[in-house]
């Protein structure tokens, strides 16, 4: 299959280079040049499927002309060593627990499959590859740790300096070996610009070979769409009409949602929840898209004021307002509704969750209280430990941690500072090379 640019849909390359780039050079994003529809056989059989099956059922329909299935099944069996879970939480409501991987947070989906597509297309390559990665949080700890020790592969992982949580930042800034992380004196969207800016440097990638494991890359987003499949796997039968709420920074895992839908996925709504960070649910309200400087909030995830995949959501329907709002809804919450959440939904229902599960959440309840006949999934997209001082503040006592998210927070952490300037990020890359 080939994948064109959302810039200019005549510049087309195949699988393989869409992952080693990242970023187009003209700065748009890759998408499929079709998306497939999975057959009716598929769906009549879904519920004798594990995780790892769907997957490899799905991931079969996406990449089958660039990986040979053999390989693909090792690359999905080894990256997909996990489940994810959906519980009902009360009444028509269900939480899709996302955090069943090895850092605790959703983003071990995309970023553990990327590093194993990435492990796969490199056989034999006798550069080494930089991977890129800004990070407000939990990508830098699944990217950090889905490519930790993998051979003929460095990460490079940038992060907002006291913008990310005391155990986030643990998990990728103990890890050492072929990851390193830049505590950037910035907002995760600087850390953003700074990664996108390099990947068009014609300098730096004429003596680097980079890629980014941002959910601007395919190899991490696609993947991404197999776990909504999975939860309707879990459903129970008529479940009526369905409903996905989504806490959303950079808005990779609500595209990937839409993607699953476009691949007859039955979903009658999706709801993009937000902080304060209101862009796209202002667009959704009026048309009218409006970057802006992103705000710190105790959802750190999703402190983002230009969210990169906003770019996808147009192209997947046509530039469309009319289209995308029919089929999303956009809400957003501060942080002191965001806090009684997590402390009325422990409360009432016994369940916890962490601060982006919460908003989405509030979303979810928003819409079912004003529309009828739906069972509605909110996505969990980080175990609400990896938040404890958020969550604890809520609550009013404190919460347990896991044991191997505490062992991350005994260890020392190791990160270089940076300005969020281009040019001190250049002369860090060129100097990889010397």
């Amino acid at each position: 299959m080939k994948y064109y640019s959302t810039s200019n849909k005549n510049h087309q390359v195949n699988l393989k280079e869409a992952v080693f780039k990242g970023l187009a050079l003209d700065k748009g994003l890759y998408m499929p040049q079709s998306i497939p529809v999975l057959p009716k056989e598929f769906f009549a059989n879904i519920k004798k499927l594990s995780f790892r099956e769907l997957s490899f059922e799905i991931a079969s329909a996406l990449f089958h002309t660039d990986i040979p299935l053999n390989e693909l099944k090792k690359i999905n069996d080894e990256a997909l060593d996990f489940e994810t879970p959906l519980v009902n939480v009360h009444d028509s409501v269900y939480s899709l627990e996302l955090f069943h991987g090895p850092t605790l947070a959703f983003k071990d989906v995309g970023a553990r499959y990327m590093a194993q597509m990435l492990a796969y297309f490199t056989r034999g390559y006798q550069s080494e590859i930089h991977v890129l990665v800004a990070t407000s949080g939990d990508t830098g700890s699944a990217v950090a740790n889905g490519f930790l020790g993998v051979p003929g592969i460095k990460v490079h992982i940038l992060y907002p300096k006291g913008l990310v949580s005391y155990l986030q930042e643990k998990q990728f800034t103990t890890l050492g070996q072929n990851i390193t992380a830049l505590e950037v004196e910035g907002s995760f969207d600087d850390c953003q610009r700074l990664v996108k800016e390099a990947f068009v440097d014609a300098e730096v990638n004429s003596k680097l070979t980079l890629t980014s494991a941002n959910s601007i890359n395919l190899a991490r987003l696609l993947p991404q769409s197999f776990y909504y499949f999975n939860a309707f796997r879990q459903l129970q039968e008529n479940y009526g009409k369905l409903a996905f709420s989504v806490p959303s920074g950079n808005f990779g895992n609500i595209t990937s949602g839409l993607i699953a839908k476009k691949m007859g996925l039955p979903v009658d709504q999706y709801i993009a929840t937000t902080n304060i960070n209101d862009v796209v649910p202002e667009y959704l309200r009026t048309g009218k898209y409006t970057a802006r400087p992103s705000m710190a909030t105790v959802a750190n995830a999703m402190d983002v004021g230009d969210p990169s995949n906003f770019t996808r959501i147009l192209d997947l329907y046509g530039n469309s307002h009319k289209a995308i709002a029919n089929d999303i809804l956009g809400y957003s919450y501060n942080d002191t509704e965001i806090k009684r959440c997590i402390s009325e939904v422990s409360k009432k229902h016994k369940y916890l969750t962490d601060p982006h599960g919460a908003t989405a959440y509030m979303g979810l309840s928003q819409f079912l209280s004003e529309n009828k006949g739906y069972t509605g999934i909110f996505l969990e997209t980080a175990h609400p430990a990896k938040f404890s001082k958020t969550v604890e503040e809520s609550l009013g006592h404190t919460i347990e941690i896991p044991e191997k998210l505490a062992e991350f927070g005994k260890k020392e952490k190791v990160s270089l500072e940076m300005a969020a300037d281009y040019l001190a990020f250049r002369e860090y890359l060129m100097g990889l090379n010397s």
